[in-house]
């Protein structure tokens, strides 16, 4: 569970699961592209055929139930644990959805839990303090279950340790209870890049690549090496090989995607303040140019004014649009509140499409165009690419 870096984290520990030679399950969300890719064993979504004999299978239970009829997010779990059930999976990484302590994802037991940056988002569900929300993501923690936290504020952290110590289970905080440290390089095979450290009484992780960018990848992979700790004391064979030569394999959609080289283009899934901030944090350690251009777009229930306050800080010129969908914000809404509080320079464009087109005759070779704001921009961007509607 966590606010931010959740999918990251899951594709990292699965990853280093199946390289241990685990037959490992995936359920995330939300999808980029395909809702298929919510489901995944050993890095293999899903089939439609499968999915599909799924679905026929759920029908009648939700059939029965229509009086408080599931919703499409526990249709989903529900199919996730059937599918892993049946193909009798050995270790299953899962994504909790909005919260923790609600989430459909809680039936479970785990065997680990790892909990990830708390920052605001989903305020009306969650509660309007990071205390709050730290407690509705502490709802995953159960009696026993060792508890692996990333970096928080204070006053976070005396939120897991107080429902920790209420629930019963041993509570590892990175920096406090794990020695935890992360560094920057570069070198020119591999680039920009962060290594991580990790020790424990049982596991000594010495400076493992960090697969994805960003410094809050460094406290991403962080969590995942201590949920292997925890693991390896249950009986699990897992080395620290295996987490060298899993991580190396990992990719993840729209984490500071490369979908085109001329001209360059990114993409990212930022979709709270906090991962605004990471994300302009981010591509000014790691990504060389001149002037950056960002195509923009969020939901309207987002934390919009924290969202463009962080992009402000890292954009040349920002092009505000919509993914089309009913929960987008007005672009034109977007635009007023940007030029309010930031002089540089903004437009509006009714498609990305038309963005797109606007931000290549924007930049030149030296520079960078940056497609980021929500999921739902995102998978678009990337289904337009495919389809060669973006060149």
């Amino acid at each position: 569970a966590g606010t931010k870096g959740k999918g990251s984290t899951c594709h990292m520990l699965a990853a280093v699961l199946q390289e241990a030679g685990y037959h490992t399950g995936l359920y995330i969300s939300p999808h980029v592209i395909d809702l298929r890719e919510r489901i995944s064993i050993d890095g293999e979504m899903i089939s439609e055929a499968a999915f599909a004999k799924l679905m026929a299978q759920i029908q009648p239970v939700v059939h029965r139930l229509r009086r408080d009829e599931p919703t499409f997010f526990e249709i989903m779990t529900a199919a996730a644990m059937l599918y892993f059930a049946q193909k009798k999976t050995d270790l299953c990484v899962i994504e909790t959805g909005l919260g923790g302590r609600l989430d459909a994802t809680n039936v479970i037991k785990p065997e680990v839990c790892g909990i990830t940056s708390i920052s605001y988002d989903h305020v009306q569900q969650l509660g309007n303090t990071l205390e709050k929300i730290a407690a509705e993501k502490a709802g995953i923690f159960k009696p026993g279950v060792p508890v692996i936290v990333a970096p928080q504020v204070a006053s976070v952290r005396r939120v897991f340790r107080k429902v920790a110590d209420a629930v019963g289970c041993p509570l590892r905080v990175l920096g406090d209870d794990l020695e935890f440290s992360y560094r920057f390089e570069c070198s020119r095979a591999a680039g920009p890049h962060t290594r991580v450290c990790i020790s424990t009484p049982t596991s000594r992780f010495d400076h493992i690549r960090v697969p994805l960018l960003g410094e809050h990848q460094a406290h991403n992979c962080g969590v995942v090496l201590g949920m292997l700790d925890a693991l390896r004391q249950a009986g699990y064979a897992i080395t620290e090989q295996h987490a060298i030569e899993g991580l190396a394999k990992v990719r993840v959609q729209g984490r500071l995607e490369l979908i085109r080289e001329q001209p360059r283009t990114i993409v990212d899934a930022a979709h709270n303040a906090a991962s605004v901030q990471a994300l302009m944090r981010a591509i000014g350690q790691n990504i060389t140019y001149d002037s950056m251009v960002v195509v923009f777009g969020c939901s309207a229930d987002k934390d919009i004014d924290g969202m463009l306050d962080q992009l402000q800080l890292g954009a040349d010129k920002v092009i505000f649009t919509t993914a089309g969908v009913p929960r987008s914000a007005d672009p034109q809404d977007l635009y007023h509140r940007f030029v309010e509080k930031s002089q540089k320079m903004a437009q509006v464009a009714p498609t990305l499409q038309e963005a797109y087109e606007i931000a290549k005759r924007c930049v030149t070779r030296d520079d960078l165009i940056c497609i980021t704001g929500s999921f739902y921009l995102v998978g678009l961007a990337k289904a337009l690419q495919a389809k060669g509607m973006l060149d």
